[in-house]
Protein backbone atom coordinates (compact mmCIF):
# COMPACT_ATOMS: atom_id res chain seq x y z
CA UNK A 1 0.00 0.00 0.00
CA UNK A 2 1.54 3.10 -1.22
CA UNK A 3 1.68 6.72 0.55
CA UNK A 4 -1.25 8.38 -0.86
CA UNK A 5 -3.45 5.39 0.35
CA UNK A 6 -2.05 5.74 3.99
CA UNK A 7 -2.68 9.02 4.41
CA UNK A 8 -6.44 8.63 2.72
CA UNK A 9 -6.97 5.93 5.50
CA UNK A 10 -5.47 8.33 8.29
CA UNK A 11 -7.39 11.34 7.64
CA UNK A 12 -10.80 8.93 7.12
CA UNK A 13 -10.37 7.69 10.18
CA UNK A 14 -9.06 10.89 12.37
CA UNK A 15 -11.98 13.15 10.29
CA UNK A 16 -14.75 10.41 10.38
CA UNK A 17 -17.90 11.47 12.73
CA UNK A 18 -20.31 10.04 14.62
CA UNK A 19 -23.99 10.18 13.64
CA UNK A 20 -26.50 10.00 16.13
CA UNK A 21 -27.22 11.88 19.61
CA UNK A 22 -25.06 11.74 22.31
CA UNK A 23 -26.73 10.82 25.75
CA UNK A 24 -27.20 13.36 28.05
CA UNK A 25 -29.16 12.56 31.27
CA UNK A 26 -32.46 13.70 31.06
CA UNK A 27 -33.92 16.85 33.12
CA UNK A 28 -35.49 15.00 36.72
CA UNK A 29 -38.59 16.70 38.39
CA UNK A 30 -37.55 15.17 41.87
CA UNK A 31 -38.93 16.59 44.32
CA UNK A 32 -36.55 17.96 47.26
CA UNK A 33 -38.12 15.78 50.31
CA UNK A 34 -40.32 12.86 51.52
CA UNK A 35 -43.73 13.76 52.06
CA UNK A 36 -43.57 11.72 55.25
CA UNK A 37 -40.11 12.22 57.17
CA UNK A 38 -38.99 10.25 60.34
CA UNK A 39 -36.69 12.32 62.83
CA UNK A 40 -35.56 8.56 63.60
CA UNK A 41 -34.68 7.93 60.34
CA UNK A 42 -30.65 6.35 60.11
CA UNK A 43 -28.47 6.40 56.92
CA UNK A 44 -28.48 3.05 56.77
CA UNK A 45 -29.32 2.03 53.02
CA UNK A 46 -26.03 1.04 52.18
CA UNK A 47 -25.68 -2.27 55.50
CA UNK A 48 -27.53 -5.59 55.62
CA UNK A 49 -30.51 -4.43 56.85
CA UNK A 50 -32.03 -8.13 57.47
CA UNK A 51 -29.17 -8.27 59.85
CA UNK A 52 -31.11 -5.80 62.35
CA UNK A 53 -33.74 -8.72 62.66
CA UNK A 54 -31.17 -10.29 65.00
CA UNK A 55 -32.71 -13.80 63.72
CA UNK A 56 -30.02 -15.99 62.60
CA UNK A 57 -32.24 -18.39 60.60
CA UNK A 58 -33.30 -15.69 58.62
CA UNK A 59 -29.92 -14.32 57.82
CA UNK A 60 -29.03 -17.97 57.01
CA UNK A 61 -32.12 -18.29 54.75
CA UNK A 62 -31.10 -14.82 52.74
CA UNK A 63 -27.51 -16.43 52.46
CA UNK A 64 -28.87 -19.90 50.61
CA UNK A 65 -31.54 -18.25 48.21
CA UNK A 66 -28.67 -15.61 47.25
CA UNK A 67 -26.52 -19.02 46.33
CA UNK A 68 -29.03 -21.15 44.52
CA UNK A 69 -32.82 -19.33 44.19
CA UNK A 70 -33.30 -20.02 40.31
CA UNK A 71 -34.32 -16.44 39.03
CA UNK A 72 -31.09 -15.61 40.03
CA UNK A 73 -29.09 -17.57 38.25
CA UNK A 74 -31.10 -16.76 34.90
CA UNK A 75 -29.81 -13.33 35.61
CA UNK A 76 -26.70 -14.60 35.94
CA UNK A 77 -26.92 -15.77 32.65
CA UNK A 78 -28.47 -13.26 31.10
CA UNK A 79 -25.62 -11.25 32.22
CA UNK A 80 -23.36 -13.80 29.78
CA UNK A 81 -24.62 -13.66 26.99
CA UNK A 82 -24.66 -9.60 26.90
CA UNK A 83 -21.23 -10.00 27.48
CA UNK A 84 -21.09 -12.10 24.50
CA UNK A 85 -23.12 -9.74 22.64
CA UNK A 86 -20.97 -6.72 23.41
CA UNK A 87 -17.76 -8.84 22.21
CA UNK A 88 -19.37 -9.28 19.19
CA UNK A 89 -20.27 -6.05 18.22
CA UNK A 90 -16.87 -4.53 20.05
CA UNK A 91 -15.40 -7.01 17.55
CA UNK A 92 -15.87 -5.20 14.32
CA UNK A 93 -14.08 -2.02 15.39
CA UNK A 94 -10.13 -4.27 14.84
CA UNK A 95 -9.44 -5.90 11.49
CA UNK A 96 -10.93 -9.33 11.01
CA UNK A 97 -8.08 -11.79 9.90
CA UNK A 98 -8.36 -15.21 9.15
CA UNK A 99 -6.13 -18.19 7.59
CA UNK A 100 -6.79 -20.79 5.42
CA UNK A 101 -4.62 -24.11 3.93
CA UNK A 102 -6.09 -26.05 1.09
CA UNK A 103 -4.68 -29.46 -0.70
CA UNK A 104 -6.65 -29.84 -4.02
CA UNK A 105 -6.03 -33.15 -6.56
CA UNK A 106 -7.55 -33.30 -10.08
CA UNK A 107 -7.76 -35.62 -12.80
CA UNK A 108 -8.87 -34.31 -16.22
CA UNK A 109 -10.22 -37.05 -19.02
CA UNK A 110 -7.97 -38.01 -22.01
CA UNK A 111 -11.30 -39.10 -23.92
CA UNK A 112 -12.67 -35.80 -24.67
CA UNK A 113 -13.17 -34.43 -27.77
CA UNK A 114 -10.14 -31.83 -27.66
CA UNK A 115 -7.18 -34.13 -27.20
CA UNK A 116 -4.53 -33.26 -25.02
CA UNK A 117 -1.06 -33.05 -26.15
CA UNK A 118 1.39 -36.15 -25.63
CA UNK A 119 2.78 -35.44 -22.19
CA UNK A 120 0.14 -33.22 -20.70
CA UNK A 121 -0.41 -34.09 -16.86
CA UNK A 122 -3.81 -35.23 -16.86
CA UNK A 123 -3.70 -35.77 -13.03
CA UNK A 124 -2.19 -32.18 -10.86
CA UNK A 125 -1.78 -30.97 -7.42
CA UNK A 126 -2.22 -27.66 -6.05
CA UNK A 127 -1.22 -26.50 -2.63
CA UNK A 128 -1.80 -23.29 -1.29
CA UNK A 129 -1.68 -21.23 1.99
CA UNK A 130 -3.19 -17.52 2.27
CA UNK A 131 -3.86 -14.94 4.96
CA UNK A 132 -7.01 -12.26 4.95
CA UNK A 133 -8.02 -9.41 6.31
CA UNK A 134 -11.17 -7.28 6.13
CA UNK A 135 -11.34 -3.95 8.05
CA UNK A 136 -14.66 -1.96 7.95
CA UNK A 137 -13.13 1.92 7.74
CA UNK A 138 -16.15 3.22 11.08
CA UNK A 139 -16.40 6.65 9.12
CA UNK A 140 -19.97 7.66 10.49
CA UNK A 141 -19.66 6.02 14.10
CA UNK A 142 -21.69 2.82 13.04
CA UNK A 143 -19.98 0.75 14.45
CA UNK A 144 -19.25 2.84 17.17
CA UNK A 145 -22.55 3.90 18.68
CA UNK A 146 -23.28 -0.34 17.85
CA UNK A 147 -20.91 -0.82 20.97
CA UNK A 148 -22.14 2.35 23.17
CA UNK A 149 -25.49 -0.05 22.75
CA UNK A 150 -24.49 -3.31 23.53
CA UNK A 151 -22.39 -2.01 26.61
CA UNK A 152 -25.33 -0.14 27.66
CA UNK A 153 -27.25 -3.07 26.94
CA UNK A 154 -24.90 -5.41 29.26
CA UNK A 155 -24.77 -2.46 31.97
CA UNK A 156 -28.58 -2.88 31.85
CA UNK A 157 -28.23 -6.66 32.32
CA UNK A 158 -26.27 -6.13 35.33
CA UNK A 159 -28.79 -3.99 36.72
CA UNK A 160 -31.32 -5.92 35.93
CA UNK A 161 -29.65 -9.17 38.03
CA UNK A 162 -29.27 -6.54 40.75
CA UNK A 163 -33.54 -5.64 40.60
CA UNK A 164 -33.40 -9.65 41.01
CA UNK A 165 -31.09 -9.93 44.33
CA UNK A 166 -33.30 -6.83 46.15
CA UNK A 167 -36.61 -8.29 45.19
CA UNK A 168 -35.27 -11.58 46.23
CA UNK A 169 -33.87 -10.46 49.47
CA UNK A 170 -37.01 -8.68 49.75
CA UNK A 171 -39.16 -11.46 48.88
CA UNK A 172 -37.30 -13.64 51.22
CA UNK A 173 -37.55 -11.41 54.52
CA UNK A 174 -41.62 -10.73 53.47
CA UNK A 175 -41.91 -14.35 53.22
CA UNK A 176 -40.60 -15.38 56.77
CA UNK A 177 -42.00 -12.37 58.64
CA UNK A 178 -45.23 -13.49 57.55
CA UNK A 179 -44.56 -16.98 58.25
CA UNK A 180 -43.83 -16.02 62.01
CA UNK A 181 -46.76 -14.32 61.99
CA UNK A 182 -48.97 -16.84 60.72
CA UNK A 183 -47.25 -18.91 63.48
CA UNK A 184 -48.20 -17.04 65.76
CA UNK A 185 -51.97 -16.65 64.46
CA UNK A 186 -52.33 -20.31 64.95
CA UNK A 187 -50.52 -20.18 68.55
CA UNK A 188 -53.33 -17.71 69.72
CA UNK A 189 -55.82 -20.25 67.76
CA UNK A 190 -54.37 -23.19 69.58
CA UNK A 191 -54.33 -21.94 72.60
CA UNK A 192 -57.80 -20.10 72.43
CA UNK A 193 -59.09 -23.39 71.02
CA UNK A 194 -57.85 -25.47 74.01
CA UNK A 195 -58.95 -22.93 76.79
CA UNK A 196 -62.49 -22.58 75.06
CA UNK A 197 -62.35 -26.64 74.91
CA UNK A 198 -61.71 -27.10 78.60
CA UNK A 199 -64.56 -24.09 79.50
CA UNK A 200 -67.22 -26.37 76.93
CA UNK A 201 -66.21 -29.28 79.01
CA UNK A 202 -67.14 -27.30 82.18
CA UNK A 203 -69.90 -26.16 80.87
CA UNK A 204 -70.93 -29.85 79.61
CA UNK A 205 -70.63 -31.18 83.75
CA UNK A 206 -73.01 -27.88 84.73
CA UNK A 207 -75.50 -28.78 82.32
CA UNK A 208 -75.55 -31.99 83.04
CA UNK A 209 -75.81 -30.96 86.55
CA UNK A 210 -78.71 -28.73 85.52
CA UNK A 211 -77.24 -25.41 86.98
CA UNK A 212 -77.06 -23.96 83.15
CA UNK A 213 -79.40 -23.28 80.57
CA UNK A 214 -78.97 -25.03 77.17
CA UNK A 215 -78.74 -21.88 75.53
CA UNK A 216 -75.99 -21.19 77.78
CA UNK A 217 -74.05 -24.49 76.78
CA UNK A 218 -74.73 -23.57 72.80
CA UNK A 219 -73.17 -20.10 73.65
CA UNK A 220 -70.07 -21.78 74.97
CA UNK A 221 -69.87 -24.61 72.51
CA UNK A 222 -70.46 -21.94 69.33
CA UNK A 223 -67.20 -20.30 70.69
CA UNK A 224 -65.14 -23.29 70.67
CA UNK A 225 -66.11 -24.30 67.24
CA UNK A 226 -64.70 -20.36 66.15
CA UNK A 227 -61.66 -21.17 67.60
CA UNK A 228 -61.51 -24.30 66.02
CA UNK A 229 -62.32 -23.50 62.91
CA UNK A 230 -59.82 -21.04 62.17
CA UNK A 231 -57.05 -23.57 62.92
CA UNK A 232 -57.29 -25.39 59.23
CA UNK A 233 -57.09 -21.95 57.91
CA UNK A 234 -53.60 -20.96 59.09
CA UNK A 235 -52.28 -24.14 58.67
CA UNK A 236 -52.67 -24.09 55.11
CA UNK A 237 -51.72 -20.43 54.90
CA UNK A 238 -48.36 -21.66 56.65
CA UNK A 239 -48.05 -24.93 54.08
CA UNK A 240 -48.43 -22.69 50.67
CA UNK A 241 -45.90 -20.27 52.48
CA UNK A 242 -43.59 -22.70 53.27
CA UNK A 243 -43.75 -23.65 49.77
CA UNK A 244 -43.36 -20.16 48.74
CA UNK A 245 -40.34 -19.65 50.42
CA UNK A 246 -38.51 -22.98 49.69
CA UNK A 247 -39.20 -22.42 45.48
CA UNK A 248 -37.29 -18.81 46.31
CA UNK A 249 -34.30 -21.15 48.09
CA UNK A 250 -34.27 -23.07 45.34
CA UNK A 251 -35.67 -26.04 46.78
CA UNK A 252 -38.59 -28.27 46.49
CA UNK A 253 -41.65 -27.20 48.91
CA UNK A 254 -41.03 -28.20 51.95
CA UNK A 255 -40.44 -27.42 55.82
CA UNK A 256 -38.75 -24.16 56.99
CA UNK A 257 -36.45 -23.97 59.75
CA UNK A 258 -37.86 -21.08 62.52
CA UNK A 259 -35.98 -18.83 64.74
CA UNK A 260 -37.36 -15.82 67.05
CA UNK A 261 -40.67 -15.55 67.06
CA UNK A 262 -42.74 -12.75 66.07
CA UNK A 263 -42.81 -10.67 69.32
CA UNK A 264 -39.04 -11.39 69.48
CA UNK A 265 -37.50 -10.01 66.62
CA UNK A 266 -36.26 -6.56 66.01
CA UNK A 267 -37.70 -3.92 64.12
CA UNK A 268 -35.53 -2.69 61.48
CA UNK A 269 -34.78 1.09 61.73
CA UNK A 270 -36.03 3.47 59.57
CA UNK A 271 -33.56 4.39 56.71
CA UNK A 272 -32.79 7.65 55.57
CA UNK A 273 -32.31 9.17 52.20
CA UNK A 274 -33.22 11.96 50.12
CA UNK A 275 -35.28 11.68 46.65
CA UNK A 276 -32.64 12.08 44.51
CA UNK A 277 -30.51 9.31 46.09
CA UNK A 278 -32.81 6.70 44.09
CA UNK A 279 -31.63 7.67 41.16
CA UNK A 280 -28.01 6.36 42.03
CA UNK A 281 -29.18 3.36 44.36
CA UNK A 282 -32.09 2.08 42.81
CA UNK A 283 -31.30 -1.05 39.97
CA UNK A 284 -34.61 -0.31 38.23
CA UNK A 285 -34.19 3.26 37.78
CA UNK A 286 -30.09 2.79 36.73
CA UNK A 287 -31.53 -0.39 34.19
CA UNK A 288 -33.99 1.62 32.42
CA UNK A 289 -31.15 4.65 32.21
CA UNK A 290 -29.20 2.10 30.54
CA UNK A 291 -31.69 0.77 28.02
CA UNK A 292 -32.57 4.57 27.34
CA UNK A 293 -28.36 5.05 26.65
CA UNK A 294 -28.90 1.63 24.26
CA UNK A 295 -32.13 3.50 22.54
CA UNK A 296 -30.27 6.48 22.32
CA UNK A 297 -27.22 4.73 20.35
CA UNK A 298 -28.93 2.66 18.13
CA UNK A 299 -30.58 5.90 16.65
CA UNK A 300 -26.92 6.30 15.51
CA UNK A 301 -26.69 3.10 14.11
CA UNK A 302 -29.97 3.53 11.80
CA UNK A 303 -28.73 6.90 10.64
CA UNK A 304 -25.08 5.78 9.56
CA UNK A 305 -27.50 3.93 6.92
CA UNK A 306 -27.82 6.65 5.02
CA UNK A 307 -24.29 7.35 4.42
CA UNK A 308 -21.36 5.30 2.22
CA UNK A 309 -19.52 2.07 3.88
CA UNK A 310 -15.79 1.79 3.13
CA UNK A 311 -14.10 -1.23 3.37
CA UNK A 312 -10.48 -2.55 3.31
CA UNK A 313 -10.07 -6.13 2.26
CA UNK A 314 -7.08 -8.03 0.90
CA UNK A 315 -5.21 -11.19 1.00
CA UNK A 316 -1.57 -12.56 0.76
CA UNK A 317 -0.24 -16.02 0.01
CA UNK A 318 1.30 -18.52 -2.07
CA UNK A 319 -0.10 -21.53 -4.52
CA UNK A 320 2.14 -23.94 -5.62
CA UNK A 321 2.12 -27.25 -7.73
CA UNK A 322 4.25 -28.53 -5.97
CA UNK A 323 4.81 -28.62 -2.01
CA UNK A 324 8.40 -28.13 -1.75
CA UNK A 325 7.49 -24.66 -4.19
CA UNK A 326 4.80 -23.38 -2.03
CA UNK A 327 7.33 -20.63 0.02
CA UNK A 328 9.28 -19.71 -3.15
CA UNK A 329 8.78 -15.79 -4.31
CA UNK A 330 7.38 -17.09 -7.55
CA UNK A 331 4.13 -19.11 -5.83
CA UNK A 332 2.99 -15.58 -4.25
CA UNK A 333 -0.46 -14.80 -4.93
CA UNK A 334 -2.16 -11.30 -3.32
CA UNK A 335 -4.76 -8.93 -3.68
CA UNK A 336 -6.23 -6.07 -2.13
CA UNK A 337 -9.38 -3.77 -2.59
CA UNK A 338 -11.17 -1.08 -0.91
CA UNK A 339 -15.03 -1.48 -1.71
CA UNK A 340 -17.36 1.38 -1.18
CA UNK A 341 -20.79 1.05 -1.32
CA UNK A 342 -23.95 3.61 -0.91
CA UNK A 343 -27.54 3.20 -0.74
CA UNK A 344 -29.19 5.44 -3.78
CA UNK A 345 -32.90 4.14 -3.48
CA UNK A 346 -34.01 2.21 -0.81
CA UNK A 347 -37.44 2.98 -0.77
CA UNK A 348 -37.99 4.74 2.59
CA UNK A 349 -36.15 1.59 4.51
CA UNK A 350 -33.29 3.54 5.88
CA UNK A 351 -36.17 6.10 7.18
CA UNK A 352 -37.90 3.87 8.35
CA UNK A 353 -35.47 2.28 10.33
CA UNK A 354 -34.63 5.78 11.78
CA UNK A 355 -38.05 6.01 12.82
CA UNK A 356 -37.94 3.23 14.54
CA UNK A 357 -35.11 3.87 16.32
CA UNK A 358 -36.29 7.26 17.48
CA UNK A 359 -39.69 5.87 18.42
CA UNK A 360 -37.73 3.42 20.45
CA UNK A 361 -35.82 5.87 22.35
CA UNK A 362 -39.29 7.75 23.20
CA UNK A 363 -40.62 4.85 24.60
CA UNK A 364 -36.98 4.17 26.70
CA UNK A 365 -36.80 7.99 28.04
CA UNK A 366 -40.69 7.73 28.79
CA UNK A 367 -39.87 4.24 31.04
CA UNK A 368 -37.18 5.99 32.73
CA UNK A 369 -38.88 8.86 33.93
CA UNK A 370 -42.05 6.30 34.89
CA UNK A 371 -39.03 4.38 37.19
CA UNK A 372 -38.29 6.92 38.41
CA UNK A 373 -41.87 8.41 39.60
CA UNK A 374 -42.74 4.72 40.69
CA UNK A 375 -39.35 4.90 42.80
CA UNK A 376 -40.64 8.15 44.78
CA UNK A 377 -44.26 6.90 45.16
CA UNK A 378 -43.22 3.50 46.54
CA UNK A 379 -40.70 5.23 49.16
CA UNK A 380 -43.48 7.47 50.09
CA UNK A 381 -46.10 4.44 50.42
CA UNK A 382 -43.70 2.93 52.45
CA UNK A 383 -42.84 5.65 54.79
CA UNK A 384 -46.68 6.38 55.25
CA UNK A 385 -47.20 2.49 55.60
CA UNK A 386 -44.61 2.72 58.25
CA UNK A 387 -45.67 5.91 59.70
CA UNK A 388 -49.47 5.08 60.28
CA UNK A 389 -48.81 1.12 61.33
CA UNK A 390 -46.64 2.25 64.07
CA UNK A 391 -49.37 4.31 65.48
CA UNK A 392 -52.39 1.36 64.54
CA UNK A 393 -50.38 -1.15 66.73
CA UNK A 394 -50.14 0.68 69.58
CA UNK A 395 -53.63 1.50 69.40
CA UNK A 396 -54.37 -2.47 68.71
CA UNK A 397 -52.27 -3.17 71.84
CA UNK A 398 -54.23 -0.56 74.17
CA UNK A 399 -56.88 -2.69 72.50
CA UNK A 400 -55.65 -6.23 73.22
CA UNK A 401 -54.82 -5.62 77.02
CA UNK A 402 -58.66 -3.51 77.65
CA UNK A 403 -60.30 -6.47 76.39
CA UNK A 404 -58.14 -8.76 78.21
CA UNK A 405 -59.14 -7.07 81.37
CA UNK A 406 -62.76 -6.76 79.86
CA UNK A 407 -62.98 -10.76 79.46
CA UNK A 408 -61.57 -11.29 83.09
CA UNK A 409 -64.12 -8.81 84.66
CA UNK A 410 -67.31 -10.39 82.60
CA UNK A 411 -66.14 -13.88 83.70
CA UNK A 412 -65.85 -13.32 87.30
CA UNK A 413 -69.34 -11.29 87.07
CA UNK A 414 -70.81 -14.06 85.56
CA UNK A 415 -68.72 -16.72 87.74
CA UNK A 416 -70.83 -15.02 90.35
CA UNK A 417 -74.34 -14.97 88.82
CA UNK A 418 -74.19 -10.82 88.22
CA UNK A 419 -74.33 -10.98 84.46
CA UNK A 420 -75.68 -13.60 82.28
CA UNK A 421 -72.89 -15.44 79.61
CA UNK A 422 -73.65 -13.41 76.61
CA UNK A 423 -71.16 -10.85 78.33
CA UNK A 424 -68.87 -13.40 78.65
CA UNK A 425 -69.07 -14.38 75.01
CA UNK A 426 -68.79 -11.66 73.83
CA UNK A 427 -65.80 -10.58 75.71
CA UNK A 428 -64.08 -13.15 74.60
CA UNK A 429 -65.24 -13.59 71.24
CA UNK A 430 -63.69 -9.38 71.00
CA UNK A 431 -60.21 -10.67 72.94
CA UNK A 432 -59.86 -13.73 70.01
CA UNK A 433 -60.46 -11.33 67.22
CA UNK A 434 -57.88 -8.20 68.65
CA UNK A 435 -55.04 -10.40 69.54
CA UNK A 436 -55.35 -11.94 65.87
CA UNK A 437 -55.58 -8.23 64.27
CA UNK A 438 -52.77 -7.24 66.51
CA UNK A 439 -50.67 -10.01 65.74
CA UNK A 440 -50.70 -9.39 61.84
CA UNK A 441 -50.66 -5.82 62.29
CA UNK A 442 -46.86 -6.57 63.76
CA UNK A 443 -46.52 -8.44 60.55
CA UNK A 444 -47.51 -5.45 58.16
CA UNK A 445 -45.19 -3.45 60.64
CA UNK A 446 -42.25 -5.53 59.74
CA UNK A 447 -43.33 -5.90 55.68
CA UNK A 448 -43.82 -2.03 55.95
CA UNK A 449 -39.98 -1.73 56.71
CA UNK A 450 -38.81 -4.08 54.55
CA UNK A 451 -40.59 -2.59 51.78
CA UNK A 452 -38.99 0.95 52.60
CA UNK A 453 -35.31 -0.73 52.69
CA UNK A 454 -36.42 -2.22 49.12
CA UNK A 455 -37.96 1.03 47.82
CA UNK A 456 -34.81 3.22 48.69
CA UNK A 457 -32.45 0.71 47.08
CA UNK A 458 -29.26 0.64 48.63
CA UNK A 459 -25.97 0.18 48.21
CA UNK A 460 -26.14 -2.83 50.73
CA UNK A 461 -26.73 -5.20 47.21
CA UNK A 462 -23.06 -5.01 47.22
CA UNK A 463 -22.59 -6.79 50.30
CA UNK A 464 -25.21 -9.30 49.07
CA UNK A 465 -23.46 -10.02 45.67
CA UNK A 466 -20.49 -11.71 48.36
CA UNK A 467 -22.77 -13.84 48.77
CA UNK A 468 -23.90 -14.37 45.44
CA UNK A 469 -21.73 -17.48 44.82
CA UNK A 470 -22.34 -20.80 44.55
CA UNK A 471 -21.04 -23.26 47.34
CA UNK A 472 -19.40 -26.19 44.95
CA UNK A 473 -18.51 -22.49 42.80
CA UNK A 474 -14.74 -21.81 42.34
Amino acid sequence: MDKSWIALLLILLVGGCTVGPDYNRPPIDAPSDWRLIDSEAKDLANTPWWQQFNDPVLTTLIETALRENKELQIAAARIEEYAGRYGMARADLFPQVSGSAEYNRQRVTELGDNRYASGYKTTTDTFAATLGASWEIDIWGRIRRGTEAARAELLASEEGRRAVVLSLVSSVASGYINLRDLDRQLEISRNTATSRGQSYALFKERFAGGIISDLELSQNRSQYEEALASIPSLEKAIAQQENGLSVLLGRNPGPIPRGRNIDQLTLPAVVAGLPSDLLERRPDIRQAEQTLIAANARIGVAKAAYFPSISLTGAFGSASGDLSDLFKGPSKVWNYSAPVTMPLFTAGKIAGSVKEAEAIQQQALLGYQQAIQNGFREVNDALADQQHTTRQLAAQKNQVDSLRQYADIARLRYDNGYTDYLAVLDAERSLFNAELAYTQTQGALHLALINLYKAMGGGWMNKADQMDRPVSGP
